[in-house]
């Protein structure tokens, strides 16, 4: 019976496609580098431990960053970056995090110490420089925010002396201005806070953060726009947009919280929306590479992986460093049927970020569907010794098992498969698949009913149990099957058994 070749045609694979936001990369290894400082302030008549704290601690760290960067000039691949001082400074301050040791404050003689340190993987940090410096949005804000806190710093000492001299109903005003600069500097203090901590991953705190910078100046539109980050990141969408819609009120021309507000819309299925904003970001900062891979993303999603390709062509032209943009161009052209070339995004991809294991992953799957088992095997491999949770690679490194004749090895992982994920159709499908290669069709035909309970548009799992059923010899819930799979777009297989007369 011919029907049995169809069995081999039937394997689901499974590509990913992601749209991140995050762009550091944190890692700690014993070759970190530890810089230790010491800070004395003479505190004014309005300061309290609170606000010298405040100022000392932006003071020391100004300092330790200025080391930190003298060292990465003198010790890594810094210094091919042709990056000024300042420049190095501010890009570290959004990376490095201040880490305050010891405090001391005297009330008598209004004297104020403390004992700060930073610690780093200069390595790490110098990677992180390099991503970094090409995102211009990023960089931007992080110069804003530094500019802000020397303007606030200014402002005190202004305050400071006319305070000395102040009296009556003048001197309470200033005091007040005073009290209302130093809540300013603590929250541009908080919202750069916030940016070294996306790369950890608590995006709970990361938003806690943020609003409580927000809350001594409710005018402060980059406050909203993180904290819509940090929402997004939580998977509340609808409170991101919340965020992002105020961030834009107060700063219309806020290309960054068009972008974001974008990638909240298109997590809600709203492509069309999200396109918009991706499009408004872009007419307001045509550098803003984001945007352009938000947008790419959203057309993807709608099926126009052409116009996807072009936008990432042009995030790639303005960010040449960013593994997820080759990566998602390699996802493009892999539904596009050209694996050849999704092969050498993934490539790029991995050559930028070797621990992707989505790219190898993907790498894997392209490797497969150009006949290159052994290949596929490995890759799918390494993305499991990369992330041993993921499920995805052992159903895809499963199929090219299967098609390598090693039907075992193929149910072990997708058996393995469905352990991490239990609701994961294709791997049940897959698992069908293997089954009914052994002959074992009842077991297969369980596998299927799964699958389709999971996914009842999974065209494949009508067509595995379809032949499962013609294979014994039960005609008509296999000529069945075969028509539910042609009614999802599936014809292949009811066209071929009416040919051999199975079905009418």
């Amino acid at each position: 019976m011919n029907i049995r070749s169809i069995i081999s045609n039937v394997s689901c694979f499974v590509f990913v496609l992601i749209l991140s936001f995050i762009f550091i990369a944190n890692n700690v290894s014993a070759e970190t580098k530890t810089f230790i400082k010491e800070y004395n302030y003479q505190a004014g008549d309005e300061d309290n431990i609170h606000s010298c704290r405040t100022i000392a601690l932006w003071e020391v760290k100004s300092i330790l960053l200025g080391e930190l960067s003298t060292y990465l000039e003198s010790q890594t691949d810094v210094k091919n970056f042709k990056l000024t001082k300042e420049q190095i400074v501010i890009l570290t301050a959004g990376i490095i995090q201040t880490e305050l040791i010891e405090e001391k404050w005297n009330t008598e003689n209004l004297k104020y110490w403390l004992k700060a340190k930073i610690t780093a993987n200069p390595q790490d940090v110098t990677k992180a420089i390099d991503k970094l410096r090409n995102d211009h949005v990023k960089v931007k804000e992080l110069e804003g925010l530094r500019n802000k806190s020397e303007q606030l710093l200014k402002e005190n000492e202004r305050l400071n002396k006319e305070l000395k001299t102040a009296k009556g109903d003048a001197k309470k005003e200033l005091a007040q201005a005073y009290r209302r600069n130093i809540d300013n500097l603590n929250a541009t203090e908080g919202f750069e806070k916030g940016y070294k901590l996306v790369p950890s991953g608590n995006y709970t705190e990361t938003e806690r953060v943020h609003s409580k910078a927000i809350e001594p100046n409710p005018q402060h539109a980059i406050g909203y726009n993180n904290s819509g980050l940090a929402y997004s990141k939580l998977g509340n969408y609808q409170q991101a947009i919340k965020d992002y819609n105020k961030a834009i009120e107060l700063n219309p021309q806020y290309a960054e919280a068009y972008s974001n507000r974008g990638g909240a819309y298109d997590a809600l299925g709203n492509r069309q929306q999200a396109i918009e904003d991706f499009n408004k970001a872009i007419e307001l900062n045509p550098q803003h590479a984001m945007a352009y891979i938000g947008r790419g993303v959203a057309y993807y999603k709608l099926g126009n992986h052409s116009q996807a390709i072009k936008d990432f062509n042009k995030a790639i032209e303005l960010n040449p460093q960013y593994a997820e943009t080759y990566y998602n161009r390699g996802v493009c052209y892999g539904m596009l049927g050209n694996y050849q070339q999704a092969i050498k995004e993934y490539n790029k991809a991995i050559e930028l970020n070797p621990q992707y294991a989505m790219a190898y992953n993907n790498r894997g799957v392209a490797y497969d569907k150009l006949g290159n088992y052994q290949q596929a095997i490995k890759d799918c491999g390494k993305a499991i010794e990369l992330n041993p949770e993921y499920a995805m690679a052992y159903n895809n490194r499963g199929v090219a098992y299967s098609k390598l004749g090693n039907h075992q090895q193929a149910i072990e992982n997708s058996r393995k498969a469905i352990e991490l994920n239990p609701q994961y159709a294709m791997a049940y499908n897959n698992r069908g698949v293997a089954y009914s290669k052994l002959g074992n069709y009842q077991q297969a035909i369980k596998d299927y009913n799964k699958a389709m309970l999971l996914n009842p548009q999974l065209a494949e799992a009508y067509i595995g149990r379809g032949v499962a059923y013609l294979m014994q010899g039960n005609n008509k819930p296999g000529c069945r099957d075969a028509q539910k799979a042609c009614a999802l777009g599936k014809c292949k297989v009811l066209e071929q058994v009416k040919g051999e007369g199975l079905c009418r």
